[in-house]
C-alpha cells in the first residue's frame, strides 16, 4: 500500500525556451523604469479622473466604451492605495507623492508584456515555423509604440492582450477539435474564448471586431461539422449548445457584470448624473436624491411638480414660466400673442414650479384621500408663482414659425379664448390604468383643442427678451415619442394651501414625504449603455483630433510629455496609435 514511497517522486515537464525567454524580454521592456516620467503622460489626463472617481465612489460616463478597463486601471490605484486626491488637468503635471505612478502603470505594462508570448503561441498553433512565430514575438517585442503605450496609464494594451488571448484560445480549442472534444483542455479554451471575447469588447468596443470575427469563424466550423457523416445528431446538438454557451451566453452575462459592479461602486452622485433622467439621478447618494428622497411616489389632482424634459440637450431644462411676455412683435416681423412666456430653464428655480388642477374644480390643494392622475386624464397645469394656466394656440412658436406658441394665458378680453386643458399620456406605462408616478413615469402632455404635443424645440436659446432660455413649443404633427416631448416629475408634493401668499411659502420649502424610488439595474444597465452609445457628439472635436488617413501619413506630430527643465520630449503621430521619442 506504501509502496509509491519507496521510489522517488519525479516530475516532467517540457519548458519552451524561447516562450520563456520572449516573456521574460516582453517583462523587462515593459517594466524597466515604469515610473517614468513621474508626470501626466497624454491621455493619462483622461483615464486618470475616471481612476480618481473610483476611488471616490462617485458616479460618471464615458462616452468612449464599457466600464472594463477603467475599472481594470482604477484596481491598480486600489493595490497601490491611491485615495483619487489628484488633479488631473494638464499633460506634463508632476504627480504628488499620494499617486501611486507604478501601481497604476503596472496592469497597461503587464498586459503589453503577455503580447510578446501570446503573439508567438498563436503562430505556432497556426502551424507556421518556429522561426515564423519568434519572428512575429519579435516584431511585437520590439515595436516602439506598442512598447510606449504599454508604458503608461493606457486602454490600448489591456485592449491587445484581450484580443490575442481570444484568438489563440479559440485556436488551441480549435486543434483540440479533432481529437479531444469534450475534454477538460477543450472545454477550458473554448469557455476561455468567449470569457477573453468579453473582456476586449468591455475594454473598448474595439473588441467587437475580433468577437465577430471568432463567431463567424466558429460558425463556419459549425457548419462544416454537419456535413461530418461521423457524428451522429445528438453530438451534433451537443456541440452547438457547447458553443451557444460559451461564446454567447458566458460573455453576454459577463458584459452585464462589468456595468453590475461599475454601478456597484459609483454609488454617490458627481457631475456626469445630471445627464442621465430624474429616476437615476434619484438613485445615487446626494445630488437629486437629497431633494427627491422621500417625495409623493402618486402625481394627484392639487399636487406641486416640477417638469423635466426626459431627452436633456442641449441641456437639462425644466418646463419655466415667469411675468414677462413675448413681445408684440419679434425681429423678422412676425407678431406673437404677447401672452406670458413659457420656456424650458436648464436650473433650478422656484419658477420651475406647476400645480396639477382638475379643469372640473376650483381647488389648487390635494384633497383627503389624494385623487391620482391617470393615463388619459384631463388635466391643467397652473403656474405655481404667476397662478396663469399653461396655454397654447394657433400662433407661431418665436424660433419654431411651424409649431404653435406656448404661453400662461393672459386675458387681454380680446377674440382669443385660453385653450389650457392637456391629456396626459404616459408613454412608459404598463396599463391604459396606469397612475403618473414622480420620477418614474415619461409622459406626454396632449394640447384638447389643437392636438399640439408640449416640446422643447431643442433649436438654439431664445434673443435677451426671453433671457436666454430654451424655447418650449406645441409640436402639431407628432408622430412617435421623440424624448423632447417627453416630461418627467422630478420634484414633487401635495399642495396643501389654498391662498397665493402661503402657497408661495409652500412653493419655496423642501418636500417632507416618505416614499422611496429604486431603479432596478436592468434599468440603470439600460439607460447607462444608451447613453455611451448616444452621448458623443460628432461636432465637437478637439485639436488633437485626427482623421484615419492622417494615421497612415503620419502627417499630425503631437506632443505627449514634456520634460520641464531639458526640453526632453514625447511625440506621437496622428493619435495614441504611434509614437516617436525625440
Amino acid at each position: 500500500m506504501l509502496g509509491f514511497l519507496k521510489e522517488p517522486v519525479v516530475v516532467t515537464a517540457k519548458i519552451n525556451v524561447s516562450l520563456v525567454a520572449l516573456t521574460v524580454l516582453g517583462l523587462m521592456s515593459r517594466l524597466w523604469g515604469l515610473c517614468y516620467p513621474r508626470a501626466v503622460v497624454f491621455d493619462e489626463v483622461y483615464y486618470g479622473q475616471f481612476v480618481s472617481l473610483y476611488m471616490k465612489r462617485i458616479f460618471f460616463v464615458d462616452d468612449s466604451g464599457p466600464p472594463f478597463g477603467h475599472m481594470l486601471l482604477a484596481l491598480g490605484g486600489y493595490l497601490g492605495g491611491f485615495d483619487g486626491n489628484f488633479l488631473w488637468n494638464r499633460i506634463g503635471a508632476e504627480y504628488s507623492i499620494n499617486v501611486p505612478v507604478w501601481s497604476l502603470r503596472l496592469l497597461p505594462a503587464l498586459a503589453g508584456a503577455l503580447c510578446v508570448p501570446l503573439a508567438y503561441q498563436i503562430l505556432a498553433e497556426l502551424h507556421f515555423s518556429h522561426c515564423a512565430a519568434l519572428g512575429a514575438a519579435l516584431l511585437i517585442l520590439l515595436e516602439n509604440s506598442l512598447i510606449t503605450q504599454s508604458r503608461f496609464m493606457l486602454l490600448e494594451s489591456i485592449l491587445i492582450f484581450f484580443i490575442l488571448l481570444a484568438v489563440l484560445s479559440y485556436l488551441k480549442f480549435y486543434n483540440l477539435q479533432k481529437h479531444s472534444s469534450f475534454s477538460g483542455s477543450w472545454w477550458f479554451w473554448l469557455l476561455l474564448t468567449g470569457v477573453a471575447c468579453s473582456c476586449a469588447v468591455g475594454v473598448k468596443y474595439m473588441g467587437l471586431f475580433t468577437y465577430m470575427l471568432l463567431l463567424a469563424t466558429a460558425g463556419l466550423h459549425f457548419w462544416h461539422m454537419i456535413g461530418d457523416q461521423n457524428l451522429s445528431n445528438v453530438s451534433l446538438l451537443c456541440h452547438f449548445l457547447a458553443r451557444g454557451l460559451a461564446l454567447i451566453i458566458i460573455p453576454m452575462g459577463l458584459y452585464l457584470s462589468f456595468f453590475y459592479v461599475h454601478l456597484a461602486l459609483l454609488y454617490r452622485s458627481g457631475p456626469h448624473d445630471q445627464i442621465m433622467t430624474s429616476a437615476f439621478q434619484a438613485s445615487l447618494e446626494g445630488g437629486l436624491a437629497r431633494i427627491t428622497q422621500g417625495q409623493p411616489l402618486e402625481v394627484a389632482y392639487g399636487s406641486q411638480i416640477t417638469l423635466r424634459n426626459v431627452l436633456g440637450k442641449p441641456m437639462q431644462c425644466w418646463l419655466h414660466s415667469h411675468t414677462n411676455t413675448y413681445p408684440i412683435r419679434y425681429e423678422n416681423g412676425r407678431g406673437s400673442s404677447h401672452q406670458q412666456q413659457v420656456t424650458c430653464y436648464p436650473f433650478k428655480d422656484v419658477n420651475n414650479w406647476w400645480i396639477v388642477k382638475d379643469p372640473g374644480m376650483q381647488q389648487l390643494v390635494v384633497s383627503n384621500p389624494p385623487r391620482p392622475v391617470r393615463h388619459g386624464h384631463i388635466v391643467q397645469l397652473v403656474h405655481g408663482i404667476t397662478t396663469r394656466y399653461l396655454n397654447t394656440h394657433d400662433v407661431a412658436a418665436p424660433l419654431s414659425p411651424h409649431s404653435q406658441e406656448v404661453s400662461c394665458y393672459i386675458d387681454y378680453n380680446i377674440s382669443m379664448p385660453a385653450q389650457n386643458l392637456w391629456r396626459v399620456e404616459i408613454v412608459n406605462r404598463e396599463s391604459d390604468t396606469d397612475v403618473w408616478k414622480t420620477i418614474l413615469s415619461e409622459v406626454r402632455f396632449v394640447h384638447v383643442n389643437t392636438s399640439a404635443v408640449l416640446k422643447a424645440s431643442g433649436l438654439s436659446s431664445l434673443p435677451e427678451w426671453g433671457y436666454r432660455q430654451l424655447e418650449v413649443v406645441g409640436e402639431k404633427l407628432s408622430k412617435g415619442y421623440h424624448q423632447s416631448m417627453l416630461w418627467n416629475v422630478e420634484e414633487h408634493r401635495y399642495g396643501k394651501s389654498q391662498e397665493q401668499k402661503e402657497r408661495e411659502v409652500e412653493l419655496h420649502s423642501p418636500t417632507q414625504m416618505d416614499i422611496s424610488k429604486n431603479l432596478s439595474f436592468m434599468a440603470k444597465f439600460t439607460e447607462l449603455q444608451w447613453k455611451i452609445l448616444t452621448l458623443k457628439n460628432e461636432d465637437t472635436e478637439h485639436k488633437y483630433s485626427s482623421s484615419a488617413l492622417d494615421w497612415i501619413t503620419m502627417d499630425t506630430n503631437i506632443a505627449y510629455w514634456l520634460h520641464p527643465t531639458s526640453g526632453v520630449s514625447m511625440r506621437g503621430r496622428g493619435s495614441c496609435e504611434a509614437f516617436e521619442n525625440a
